[in-house]
């Protein structure tokens, strides 16, 4: 029953991180994803086989950390009103997005106890994860695009001459624990938050 629970909760944490960047591509004038139906928050239409089955589960059997991903939400930048802000607000949309479910779930699991308390609270790691993960300055993830445009051009086309092998950079770095430091700091960030909210309450 727990790892269902879980499963549920990683399956709403990247639908709601692929949705923002639809939101905020939609909001900067870019429609490409409403056109095409993924401006939704329904799973089925942003689970991924592979990154939102198979990885999550490969990864929580290796490094411990179930994460995964979804379907990446189309978008067209040269659609964006202001390119620049386009491509710094959509680039962070869907790690906030996880930020602020995070930073709920962290919230609730001190307002609650024993079972409950623990789902949310993991609930709220796998967030956390999904979030500070993604801000990561490797294509394709999050913090490329963000840091491509804030950067001088070359490292924008740094990072175009690599996306084509960025994931499996990613994911070779992941399976070598390159990121394991995510896993004592989203866990401590949980327990400040939920023990903040345990002390006052």
């Amino acid at each position: 029953m727990e790892n269902i629970i879980l499963f549920f909760f990683l399956i709403f944490s990247v639908v709601i991180h692929e949705y923002s960047h639809g939101l905020a591509a939609y909001y900067n004038g870019d429609d490409t994803a409403y056109l095409m139906g993924r401006l939704t928050l329904n799973p089925i239409a942003h689970l991924d086989p592979i990154g939102s089955i198979l990885l999550p589960f490969l990864l929580a059997v290796t490094v411990g950390v179930p994460f995964g991903y979804a379907k990446p939400v189309p978008i067209n930048p040269l659609r964006f009103r202001d390119f620049e802000k386009g491509m710094i607000t959509v680039g962070i949309a869907g790690c906030a997005a996880n930020f602020v479910a995070g930073t709920v779930f962290s919230l609730i699991s001190g307002l609650t106890k024993g079972f409950t308390s623990e789902i949310f609270q993991l609930a709220g790691f796998i967030n956390f994860v999904l979030c500070f993960f993604n801000l990561i300055p490797i294509p394709p993830l999050d913090g490329s695009r963000v840091v491509a445009v804030l950067l001088p051009s070359r490292v924008g086309t740094f990072f175009d001459r690599i996306e084509r092998y960025g994931i499996f950079i990613v994911y070779a770095i992941v399976f070598a624990g390159g990121f394991r430091f995510l896993v004592p700091f989203c866990s401590s960030l949980v327990n400040h938050i939920s023990s903040f909210v345990h002390l006052k309450f």
